[in-house]
C-alpha cells in the first residue's frame, strides 16, 4: 500500500475513524519537513489533519510511527518474494530480486518516500525506532540465508547485514542525487556487498570463530 491508496485501516478506539493511517501519515510527514521533527507536535499533526489528538492516537502510538507506516507492508513483501524463490535460482539474483520489489516506490510517490527515507536516516529522535525497524529487515534476510544448501552461520549472518547495509546505503544515494534510480541503486548495492555465490564456507569453531587453516 502506498500514501495515496487512501485503503482502510483498523480504528484504534470504538468510533469510525476519520481518515486513514496513511492519510494521517503524509500530513504529518509534510509537518517534520516543514517545521522539523522535533518542534512539530502530535497537536499540530492533529489541527492540519482536522482530527483531535484522541484520534491520532486510534493509529500511532507516536508521532514516530507515522514514519513507519509502510514498514510492516515493505517486510512482509521482503519476505514473501524470498519465501517464493526457487532453490535452484542463484541466491544473489534472489535477493535483489526480492529487496527492490518490496522497496519499490510508484513515481508519483516518489517525493513522499525520500523525505520518509531523509527523515529515517537523519533525525536523531527517530533512531531507536529505525533500529527495530531494520532489525527485523536484517533478520528476514539471514532467515533465508540460513535455508539455502552448505551456508554456515556466518555466512547466513553476512547476508543479513549485507542487506541492510545495501539498503541503507542506496537510500542515502537516492536522497542526495534525486535524478537516480531507487531499484538500480538497490540492485548495484547489493551487487557490491552481499557475499559472492562461490564464497568459501567454513563451519564456526567451538569458540564461535571461525578459523584459517593456518589457525589449525
Amino acid at each position: 500500500m502506498h500514501p495515496g491508496d487512501g485503503g482502510a485501516v483498523t480504528d484504534r478506539g470504538g468510533r469510525p475513524p476519520v481518515t486513514t493511517a496513511h492519510e494521517l501519515a503524509t500530513v504529518a510527514q509534510r509537518l517534520f519537513v516543514a517545521a522539523g521533527f522535533d518542534d512539530t507536535s502530535i497537536e499540530d499533526i492533529a489541527r492540519a489533519a482536522g482530527i483531535g489528538r484522541r484520534t491520532f492516537f486510534r493509529y500511532f502510538s507516536t508521532k514516530a510511527d507515522v514514519l513507519f507506516v509502510e514498514s510492516a507492508a515493505e517486510l512482509d513483501r521482503l519476505r514473501e518474494a524470498l519465501g517464493q524463490a526457487r532453490r535452484e535460482d542463484p541466491y544473489r539474483t534472489v535477493v535483489i530480486a526480492a529487496v527492490t520489489a518490496a522497496l519499490r516506490v510508484r513515481p508519483e510517490d516518489h517525493e513522499w518516500a525520500r523525505q520518509r527515507a531523509q527523515l529515517i536516516l537523519t533525525v536523531p529522535a527517530l533512531q531507536a525506532h529505525a533500529a527495530v525497524r531494520f532489525a527485523q529487515w536484517r533478520r528476514v534476510a539471514t532467515e533465508y540465508a540460513r535455508g539455502l544448501e552448505s551456508v554456515d552461520e556466518l555466512f547466513a549472518v553476512a547476508v543479513g547485514h549485507a542487506v541492510l547495509a545495501a539498503t541503507l546505503a542506496a537510500h542515502e544515494h537516492w536522497i542526495s542525487h534525486p535524478g537516480s534510480d531507487l531499484d538500480e541503486a538497490l540492485a548495484r548495492m547489493l551487487e557490491l556487498l552481499l557475499p559472492p555465490e562461490g564464497t568459501p564456507r567454513r563451519p564456526a569453531t567451538g569458540d564461535g570463530v571461525a578459523r584459517s587453516p593456518r589457525d589449525a
